[in-house]
């Protein structure tokens, strides 16, 4: 009998998500779980649900979950850590919930340096609503309310968020990852897991930006989803790692 090389984390249930087909947040998904149990934190982990298409996170990963309004799970994971510092306390948002109606909560989250992890799934839309613009949308990227493209007259260019967060002073760590090939899925899951380990050691607030591909709103199939983002996301959302704590491996 041959030996096991690959199996699903103990902390991701084994159940159907809702997710639509070549959607990344499954892969996401998968790879928090895999550093959590790694690192064993689930008995002590609660997580902060957003709104949008990850909404129901809480159904998947099995650990304590709080569901947040909408845009607020910083400030919630905020208010769970400072009560309970002995837990592990992440968020999960996608970027209408973080970087639109939960701009002011992300920014001085990030201020103070709370010692929380952020993940922030980045797919250019309003995903679950049906495809609206959102504040990550590319200038010329059509979408149901710019049906002619973003245009930067009328709505400005798009937000990069690390690269925002990274002028401020309290930050431990700071990476932007992608999960659109086999290799930048390696590479996203080390963010990751360094993410939760940065808190695990104290050394303050974490935030992983997760480049992702929302192939029913884009109108294409997921194949082509890829390669879009390869070919128009990662020149203006290049991958890169803007601070790690020194220890964090």
């Amino acid at each position: 009998m041959g030996t096991k090389v690959f199996s699903r984390p103990d902390c991701l249930r084994d159940v159907a998500t809702h997710y639509c087909p070549g959607c990344h947040h499954g892969i996401i998904h998968r790879l928090v779980a895999e550093a959590i149990d790694e690192l064993e934190l689930a008995p002590r982990t609660i997580g902060v649900a957003p709104v949008g298409c990850s909404v129901f996170i809480y159904d998947y990963i099995d650990t304590d979950f709080i569901q947040a309004s909408h845009g607020r799970a910083p400030a919630v994971a905020t208010g769970v850590k400072r009560a309970l510092p002995d837990r592990i306390v992440f968020t999960y948002q996608g970027d209408g919930d973080l970087a639109a109606i939960g701009t002011s909560e992300i920014i001085h989250t990030a201020a103070r340096g709370e010692n929380v992890t952020v993940i922030f799934v980045n797919n250019a839309i309003y995903g679950m609503t049906g495809g609206q613009s959102a504040p990550t949308t590319l200038l010329g990227q059509s979408t149901t309310t710019a049906p002619k493209g973003r245009d930067a007259g009328a709505d400005g260019a798009p937000i990069q968020v690390c690269e925002m967060l990274n002028t401020l002073q309290r930050p431990a760590f700071i990476s932007r990852v992608s999960v659109h090939t086999p290799a930048q899925v390696v590479r996203a899951k080390k963010a990751i897991r360094r993410a939760f380990q940065c808190q695990q050691e104290g050394k303050g607030f974490s935030f992983v930006e997760v480049l992702s591909a929302c192939p029913t709103n884009w109108g294409m199939t997921p194949l082509d989803a890829n390669k879009w983002l390869e070919q128009q996301m990662l020149p203006y959302y290049p991958i890169k790692d803007f601070r790690i704590p020194e220890g964090v491996q």
